[in-house]
């Protein structure tokens, strides 16, 4: 891979339950399949030298699920941040949970508040946010009411609001906006994910389901995100009239 890799790569995981209905499994088994596909992407992620992986776990509108589904989420989600963490910790991966972290269960919340905790050493070598009962518009309205409390207060002038300052008051602050935003199991929506941050990304959409998705499709990603010419609203390097 000659040309850069994406500093930031989101992923909407889509299709465990699909996955599950095609091998005749209970939808609770697509999403354990796909607690292995997050352990292996993570891995990959790290050794490219990747620097942000933000992965879509559990949006808020899936709260709606079945009570059953919703539990096993829960518990596959504590699950997996238990068997993950010494490896975190050992491999420099700081995790950060966004979204609305309140509304998950009372010991969700404890063991990922201690590994959030136990992660940030300030030795990163790569971010992994997890966005859980995570939702775009929902994380724009507490910007801006952030923003509005800070002006009620006097603490900011309204000329002082720009896009770096609505920027830091998202729960990505601090971080570079997604390079590369990827949707497995072939729909073309963004399903209400990082709706601000993902204004200029590219977006890579693959019809493989979700525990499908390992490390070689991870790559094939990557290698579509570097023949790209990204240009950001201007014309790069497109050839003059007549040339060409």
């Amino acid at each position: 891979m000659d040309r850069p890799l994406p500093r930031h790569i989101a992923i909407i995981m889509d299709g465990n339950g699909r996955w599950a209905k095609a091998q005749g499994l209970p939808r609770v088994e697509g999403h354990r399949a796909g607690a292995q596909s997050v352990r292996e992407v993570v891995r990959a992620a790290r050794a490219l030298g990747v620097q942000v992986l933000t992965l879509y776990s559990f949006s808020t509108e899936n709260w709606k699920r079945p009570t059953d589904e919703v539990r096993a989420l829960m518990s596959l989600l504590k699950q997996y941040l238990l068997s993950e963490r010494q490896e975190m910790l050992d491999t420099g991966i700081n995790l950060r949970l966004i979204g609305q972290v309140d509304r998950l269960p009372k010991p969700v919340q404890a063991v990922a508040h201690e590994i959030c905790r136990a992660t940030n050493t300030g030795r990163t070598v790569m971010d992994l946010n997890l966005a859980v009962s995570y939702g775009s518009r929902a994380e724009m309205v507490e910007a801006v009411r952030s923003i509005a409390e800070s002006v009620r207060r006097g603490s900011l002038p309204v000329s002082a609001i720009d896009e770096a300052l609505f920027s830091s008051r998202l729960q990505t602050a601090g971080q570079p906006d997604p390079d590369l935003v990827i949707r497995t199991s072939g729909e073309l929506r963004l399903s209400n994910f990082l709706l601000w941050q993902v204004a200029y990304s590219e977006i890579y959409v693959t019809d493989v389901y979700w525990p499908d998705f390992r490390k070689p499709q991870l790559l094939e990603a990557i290698e579509s995100y570097q023949r790209r010419e990204r240009r950001y609203g201007g014309v790069g390097n497109e050839p003059g009239p007549g040339a060409g």
